[in-house]
């Protein structure tokens, strides 16, 4: 997630250099665990040795820049890029994504 948060500071900066303004940015996760740690202002002892890059990402929901939600694992777009799936879900992904199989599709009348 952070170097998603990174990515869309440098996209926001080069945004702006062309007069585009981006106020709010959206990030989807799907670990709950990695929202509660980046919205969640109250330390603990468990939280007590966390990585640099939660405090940036912090600091960019404090401010108002980075809203995160929540996203179901079999809903993660991403995950056709970067795991193996079983064929369902593979499928599933495809359709949402609009994508098409060029060698099944029926040419168009």
């Amino acid at each position: 997630m952070a170097s998603a948060t990174c990515e869309l500071v440098w996209l926001s900066a080069l945004l702006s250099s062309f007069n585009v303004s981006i106020s709010q940015t959206t990030l989807y996760c799907d670990n709950q665990s990695t929202i509660h740690l980046a919205t969640n202002q109250v330390f603990n002892e468990r939280t007590k040795h966390i990585e640099v890059d939660c405090h940036f990402i912090r600091e960019k929901v404090c401010s108002g820049f980075l809203k995160i939600f929540h996203v179901r694992s079999c809903n993660q777009l991403a995950d056709l890029f970067t795991k193996a799936l079983n064929l369902p879900a593979f499928r599933s992904l495809m359709a949402k994504l609009g994508l098409l199989n060029i060698h099944t599709a029926s040419a168009p009348s």
